[in-house]
């Protein structure tokens, strides 16, 4: 087999592939047997007819025909690894010349990943917020949990923001009574505002037992967008009664003795979330630098999968909230040209990401094995609420295991830029990255065992794997 590549652009070659005839022997048994078994051929059983008689029977032209289809992708695989070339999705190929016993010679058009090194990764400096905690934010956190322990009490004044009510309303459209927004029994608080435009400023001042009518534009139903008039009546006022921040609070509410162990417990909790979110902020925006200090040509066709797929990804969450793109829009107070423009950037920004990280696995050599692998499944269960024995299934059988591979590895290389970086707070301060606690390895153990719990499929996931790995290196 003769190839030849042609650089179309940086991100596009075209493969030119000549095979002599005698070469394309495998693919002419193989097809043979199929069609042997496809044909009736008088005093010849099922699978059996010679070859002769088969050329004879359904012509020869389909015969080469059937086999070149064969041969043809087993050969583009072939060249694309003789050639080194990182090919990136399905290539245009059209065959230029078919001779019997002569010749078989095709084109292949496909994107590859542009050629470079990642250089200057190691010392990155970035830059994050502060992970300490002050005493206003740790009494936010204590008079949080204050609320969950409040208890609701009867109160006989002028109701206030805050309290709870129980409430009728009922509502007309020039004297036209609406059945549709008539409601009993309701419960609700004063100040959240989130029922009708002008009811919090009507109950406001009002006491229990008393009636008030007032205007507004009903913004949904049948009469969306009409005025109305809304009467609502109040059965009850209770306001919160909150505990008292003592020993016997503390007791109740945690494990702790006294207040001040409460309090202390608070502060180091929150300042572990800190710490959390400074690493994960300090990942980010490395990767922001590592992103813009490489100029990398993107292909389009992969550019543009990422936008289709982060679009319709959008459109199933929207479709699932029973939220519209146009209120989706409004909410985020964005336009159309906007939203457009933003989608392509992030898109843009992902696959240069990508490319990044996996060269950067290849240069340092970088891969995951099984157990890292579990992590991944686990984690990945988590957030989806399936076990992580049915995930690692669904993966092996869909052929997304490759996926998962590609994940963990590009994980490590944006871990290994991460443990390179020089990290400081806004004072100034070192931030130093803690290795994985008790908890994490915990989790990887429990990952571990549930994805052998899927027995075969793990197996089955690693050794998918490992192919997927000797792919990349080779090429």
């Amino acid at each position: 087999m003769k190839t030849d590549v042609e650089e179309l652009s940086p991100t596009r070659v075209k493969l030119t592939v000549e095979v002599p005839f005698d070469e394309l022997e495998h693919a002419f048994d193989v097809t043979y047997k199929s069609l042997a078994k496809q044909v009736r051929i008088k005093g010849f059983r099922p699978g059996k007819a010679p070859a002769r008689l088969i050329d004879r029977y359904v012509g020869r032209g389909a015969v080469i025909s059937e086999a070149v289809n064969h041969a043809v992708p087993e050969l583009y695989n072939e060249a694309v690894q003789s050639e080194e070339i990182f090919a990136l999705g399905q290539p245009d190929v059209e065959v230029t010349k078919l001779e019997d016993n002569d010749e078989l010679a095709f084109t292949a058009e496909v994107d590859v990943r542009p050629k470079f090194e990642v250089e200057d990764y190691k010392g990155i400096e970035v830059t994050v917020d502060n992970a300490e905690v002050t005493d206003e934010q740790v009494d936010e956190q204590v008079s949080t949990l204050r609320e969950r322990f409040s208890t609701l009490v009867g109160v006989d004044r002028p109701i206030e923001d805050g309290d709870h009510l129980s409430i009728d309303l009922s509502a007309s459209v020039d004297g036209e009574k609406l059945e549709d927004v008539a409601v009993s029994g309701h419960s609700y608080e004063v100040g959240t505002n989130n029922m009708l435009e002008g009811l919090d400023e009507t109950l406001r001042g009002m006491e229990s037992g008393g009636e008030a009518t007032f205007s507004t534009t009903l913004v949904g139903g049948d009469h969306e967008g009409k005025e109305a008039d809304v009467t609502v009546t109040v059965h009850s006022v209770k306001a919160k009664e909150l505990p008292e921040l003592d020993d016997e609070f503390a007791q109740l509410a945690s494990e702790f003795d006294t207040i001040d162990e409460l309090r202390d417990d608070v502060r180091n909790r929150m300042s572990e979330v800190r710490r959390m979110q400074q690493v994960s902020s300090a990942r980010d925006k490395a990767l922001e630098k590592l992103i813009e200090q490489i100029d990398l040509p993107l292909p389009d066709t992969v550019v543009d999968e990422e936008i289709d797929r982060r679009r319709q990804s959008l459109e199933q969450q929207l479709s699932q909230s029973g939220l519209s793109k146009e209120a989706y829009l409004e909410s985020q107070e964005k336009t159309e040209e906007e939203f457009e423009e933003e989608l392509k950037a992030g898109a843009g920004s992902a696959v240069k990401a990508g490319f990044i990280l996996d060269q950067l696995a290849l240069q340092e050599d970088l891969s995951a094995d099984q157990s890292e692998l579990s992590q991944y499944v686990f984690e990945q269960a988590q957030r989806m609420g399936v076990s992580p024995d049915q995930l690692a299934q669904h993966l092996v059988e869909s052929d997304q295991i490759r996926v998962a591979f590609t994940e963990v590895v590009r994980g490590k290389a944006m871990d290994l830029v991460l443990a390179n970086a020089e990290i400081t707070d806004e004072d100034g301060n070192v931030v130093e990255q803690e290795s994985a606690s008790e908890t994490e390895e915990a989790a990887q153990a429990a990952a571990a065992a549930a994805v052998e719990a899927s027995g075969e499929s793990a197996e089955a996931a690693q050794e998918d794997a490992e192919e997927s790995k000797d792919e990349a290196e080779s090429k």
